[in-house]
């Protein structure tokens, strides 16, 4: 159920006229006739093809000269179902009426538009992009769940079916699951792309974030998402990588952990500096404090539709509700200063180490047996909680086949560097 499909070559083939929108949408009709019925990774929609099927031909009307096309032209993205996309209702995987959710276009969808991309539908998420699952399975093995929230998206992204899809990250939601599905995920610094028109969960740490199958095409998807980006020269120079030795690396499983010492020696092996610095040392902190955050702005936005709609809300998405109505506004004010705080502190190892980048396992291990559950995203948080850069590259695979990804920080806002750095790691690890 995997197919290559790098979003740099579909870039290039359809603006050079090597391949025409109404064809490559024709394509993917087939491609999700074979393996969505297995993997399940898009909302159903009816008529879907023939809504692509149109707007790739008013596509191509607009724009029969190559020298005119923009940049994305005709590349079909999914969207989590957490962003309003216009003509698309919006329900955020959660039994709440559609309508109670709606809202203006997301600007993250609104600027891949413009850059002449096609929606190609809603991806499955969890509800209300927290634990709840989703029918997504995996595409490397069904047995196996692909994570979450943004499961449908990197799903999708993994068997073929688009060369792009969005997805937000809370705490683990992109680089988690696009380690799980072995594909490229990008977490921008916070608030470099916005959120708005998306369903929100905890504003003060949602990020949004999408995934493609090669670094190559997640900073042409970068360039046209993140505000003010910037192009870099090239070649760059090797970063001095950091591994943050301590509490936090030990939460991860015995194979997780095995494969990223793997990794490092290959990245030794190929010329680069290491360094291993102690950090995250009160990562239990970090962590109850992120997740105590995260309860408590999750009740706050959801306080009006769960007045309503409480008995349509799935048991665990309750249990989160219920807890942050119980958390004082000294603590959420708490919560969001440590975000800055932990940000400065990374930057402050960083500059002591002489470190440009971080490397560490995408998560704790392989996908875990079964759907129920998306996996732990613990190893994503901290990241997630500094509002720091990350990207997910795939590393490593199980002896089952499973992938094992390896997760790359940068300082906030080096957002560019942290991209053409991974574009080097990708060529090592993978």
């Amino acid at each position: 159920m995997l197919h290559d499909a790098p979003l740099a070559d579909a870039v290039d083939d359809l603006r050079r006229g090597r391949l025409d929108p109404v064809a490559y949408v024709e394509r993917l009709e087939s491609r999700a006739e074979a393996v969505e019925p297995d993997i399940e990774s898009l909302v159903p929609e009816e008529r879907r093809w023939d809504r692509l099927g149109e707007a790739a031909r008013n596509l191509e009307e607009r724009f029969q000269s190559s020298a005119e096309r923009p940049p994305l032209y005709g590349v079909p993205v999914g969207v989590k179902d957490v962003f309003h996309a216009r003509g698309l209702p919006t329900r955020a995987g959660s039994k709440l009426p559609a309508e109670t959710l709606t809202g203006q276009e997301g600007d993250a969808v609104g600027r891949l538009r413009r850059a002449g991309a096609l929606v190609l539908g809603k991806t499955v998420t969890t509800e209300f992009a927290y634990f709840e699952p989703g029918p997504t399975r995996n595409p490397h093995d069904p047995e196996h769940t692909p994570g979450g929230s943004s499961s449908g998206s990197a799903a999708a992204v993994a068997a073929g079916l688009c060369p792009l899809a969005l997805g937000t990250q809370t705490v683990g939601s992109v680089i988690r699951p696009a380690a799980f599905c072995g594909v490229v995920g990008f977490k921008p610094s916070y608030d470099r792309i916005p959120s708005d028109g998306v369903v929100s969960f905890s504003p003060s740490v949602d990020h949004v974030g999408f995934f493609t199958q090669d670094v190559e095409g997640a900073t042409l998807a970068a360039a046209h998402l993140c505000d003010d980006w910037r192009s870099l020269p090239t070649p760059r120079g090797r970063p001095t990588v950091g591994v943050p030795e301590g509490p936090y690396l030990e939460q991860a499983s015995d194979v997780g952990l095995d494969a990223f010492e793997e990794q490092v020696a290959q990245l030794r092996t190929a010329g680069y500096d290491v360094e291993r610095v102690s950090v995250f040392e009160n990562i239990a902190e970090i962590n109850e404090r992120h997740e105590r955050l995260n309860a408590a702005e999750m009740a706050i936005g959801h306080e009006a539709w769960y007045g309503e709609y409480a008995d349509r809300y799935a048991e665990t998405t309750r249990e989160l509700i219920e807890e942050g109505r119980d958390v004082a506004a000294a603590e959420i004010a708490r919560g969001r200063e440590g975000r800055r705080e932990l940000r400065a502190t990374l930057e402050t190892r960083m500059g002591e180490s002489g470190i440009d980048l971080w490397v560490a396992p995408a998560a704790r291990g392989p996908a875990p047996r079964g759907i129920d559950s998306t996996g732990d995203p613990v190893m994503n948080l901290p990241w997630t909680h500094a509002g720091v850069p990350t990207a997910a590259l795939p590393a490593a695979e199980t002896d089952a086949g499973l992938p094992l990804g390896v997760q790359c920080s940068a300082p906030f806002g080096a957002d560019e560097d942290l991209l053409a750095w991974s574009r080097q790691l990708a060529d090592v690890l993978g």
